[in-house]
């Protein structure tokens, strides 16, 4: 059956649509001490009044370094870490294998940071990190109420050039965004295979598809569809919101079977190659800015624009394509690669 018109994140993940993927481990790191996991909810008042339903209160994990318990009045940088589509923040660190590639990362010379992992799953399996009436404004949350959650109940360094902001694919999507809009909040970026940079067309309308999304009676309905259905009704929740549209509160880029050129412009809107230009002087003012890809990842021709506009603009960017595909390598880039590199990035105590 051709799709409906669909984002560059459901390209990347054809052919592996699970929620959960399983992931290599690196091996690990002699001597390496335990950090402390610390499981709270986070109140977000950017979230409430959504017409989703989603609620407000959000899950976060906390990791604490090894020297936290012991230090008592040291301050730590803070490195705020965004899961992707389809995944919630448990599902995440089992991606990435924490706490053993924390505890790794620290083994081998990176300096300590507290790492935050919200959850930001919605009804439609993720939110994209953005501001929508539809299903609330996760942009804000990240940006403004779990940092000041975060400052105001550990021993943080509250200063944004000791905040890191950091995710893979949809997450990887999220700390471009937040990041070109909040320059006020961090200090340095890391795109781990960030979907979504632009938006592209797949095939031709289906009027079959199209039927089943409209037929839906509440946001809870969309988890009988594929994972590709659900990823679709989650970009229009998060970029075409429509409040006088019940009951999904959303604008397809599809109507009576054919293509909406209006709602595929408010998407295009939202993707960071676009966005480029209006916040390049926003991006300026990260102390670092990483990105890395795959060469077996359907992104990485977008990580490659997205670096390549940076150097347009003169924004200093480190970019790597390793050998893996979307997800095969991500654990071992956050002990080896994303921690060591927030390690030289970011402000310490001194």
């Amino acid at each position: 059956m051709m799709k409906l018109l669909v984002v560059a994140l459901a390209l990347s993940f054809a052919g592996s649509a699970s929620a959960q993927v399983k992931t290599p481990a690196p091996p690990p790191v002699a001597g390496a001490k335990p950090v402390t996991i610390e499981r709270i909810t986070v109140h977000s008042p950017a979230i409430e009044g959504n017409l989703e339903g989603e609620s407000p209160d959000r899950a976060v994990l906390v990791v604490l370094p090894p020297s936290y318990r012991t230090e008592a009045k040291r301050r730590y940088p803070v490195v705020y870490a965004l899961h992707g589509y389809s995944i919630g923040a448990e599902q995440w660190v089992g991606e990435i294998h924490v706490p053993q590639t924390i505890e790794g990362a620290f083994a081998k010379g990176a300096r300590e940071v507290i790492v935050v992992l919200p959850d930001s799953k919605t009804a439609h399996n993720g939110s994209f990190y953005s501001s929508s009436v539809t299903v609330g404004d996760f942009e804000t949350f990240v940006a403004r109420d779990l940092v000041a959650h975060i400052d105001g109940h550990y021993r943080t360094i509250a200063d944004r050039r000791s905040r890191g902001l950091a995710g893979h694919s949809m997450g990887g999507y999220g700390t471009a965004r937040i990041g070109m809009k909040h320059p006020d909040v961090f200090g340095a970026l890391y795109m781990m295979s960030p979907c979504c940079l632009s938006t592209r067309a797949l095939g031709t309308p289906d009027a079959t598809t199209e039927a089943t999304l409209r037929a839906l009676k509440s946001p809870a309905d969309s988890a009988s569809l594929s994972w590709g259905l659900r990823a679709q009704l989650a970009t229009a929740a998060a970029w075409s919101p429509n409040p006088k549209a019940p009951p999904l509160y959303l604008d397809l880029p599809i109507k009576d079977g054919q293509p909406q050129p209006d709602v595929l412009a408010r998407w295009s809107a939202n993707a960071p190659l676009a966005m480029l230009d209006q916040y390049a002087a926003n991006l300026k003012r990260y102390a670092a800015i990483g990105i890395d890809v795959g060469d077996r990842d359907g992104l990485k021709d977008d990580a490659e624009k997205l670096h390549a506009g940076l150097d347009r603009y003169g924004i200093a960017n480190s970019f790597q394509v390793y050998p893996g595909d979307h997800t095969s390598g991500v654990a071992g880039r956050v002990q080896d690669h994303m921690l060591p590199f927030f390690s030289r990035a970011l402000a310490f105590a001194r």
